[in-house]
């Protein structure tokens, strides 16, 4: 077999392998969400969104406390997170040193791969315990210890992918350091960070084992805070373990609208993106 024939069996065998990859991944995420679909969406009804969870046992009701507790929770953790990480990645693009810095980053892709697990038991050392009980604002610190790396480490990359000339132009008209970056490099690199932004606060408000440790869950509304707040991860852990058929048709549902906010981020999250992209070519 001469070399430019071996070469051309080569390329189609790896082909065909990538396409048969391709083709189990892409089928293997239609059957999940296929199977989320048939089951979760003949079981969303009007009720669920607007009712509280029926008692054990009991035929009907809905996650309306859930849908309004994972909103607080995550729009909790959004203001804590966001701007911490924010403020430390522009830190690091602009201002970092060499030995503060590459602190600063291990402990971050450090804190990306620690489980959620391990995360929830740490919110509840430091606010479950001393305050004793759980709340909204317990959950609300998990979820935001595990946004801030995302959002540090994004902002960071969107930044140093800014043209150096952009600064030294700005620096050469008399603007201050603070100035530039306000003015200039923020906003070139504006649509991506808010796309890492919109894919970060997505990946929280899935997470379920920190909000075990902290927001507990309540069957019925959560005023304020600083209490047990439901959420829809949590609800549906303990509807999908439960005993009662009802419980595992409310769970189907759950997973779909979990599913659904998730989706509309990402689609957000390109738009975003792909608009930023535009521009910059304009």
């Amino acid at each position: 077999m001469s070399r430019l024939a071996w070469r051309n069996f080569v390329n189609k065998v790896m082909l065909s392998l990538t396409a048969v990859c391709t083709l189990l991944t892409v089928s293997t995420l239609i059957l999940i969400l296929g199977y989320l679909i048939w089951n979760g969406g003949k079981s969303l009804n009007w009720a669920f969104f607007t009712q509280l969870p029926k008692g054990p046992g009991e035929v009907g009701g809905g996650m309306a406390n859930a849908i309004v507790g994972t909103a607080k929770l995550v729009g909790l953790a959004s203001a804590i997170g966001i701007p911490i990480g924010f403020i430390a990645g522009i830190y690091l693009s602009e201002f970092g040193g060499v030995t503060f810095p590459f602190i600063i980053r291990y402990v971050a892709d450090l804190l990306n791969g620690v489980p959620s697990i391990v995360v929830g038991i740490f919110a509840y050392a430091i606010v479950v315990l001393p305050l004793k009980h759980f709340s909204a604002w317990a959950g609300s610190v998990a979820l935001a210890v595990m946004l801030i790396p995302v959002v540090v480490r994004n902002t960071e990359q969107f930044l140093q992918g800014v043209p150096q000339s952009l600064r030294e132009g700005a620096l050469s008209l008399g603007a201050s350091k603070w100035r530039t970056i306000v003015t200039v490099v923020v906003p070139a690199s504006i649509s991506g960070i808010l796309t890492g932004i919109i894919l970060g606060v997505a990946r929280i408000a899935g997470e379920t084992a920190p909000l075990i440790f902290t927001s507990f869950g309540n069957q019925f509304w959560s005023s304020g805070f600083n209490e047990p707040t439901s959420s829809l991860p949590v609800m549906i852990y303990n509807y999908a373990i439960s005993p009662y058929d009802d419980w595992h048709r409310q769970a189907w549902a759950a997973g779909l609208v979990l599913l659904a906010l998730v989706l509309v981020s990402n689609i957000l999250a390109r738009g975003i993106l792909g608009r930023g992209t535009a521009a910059n070519r304009a």
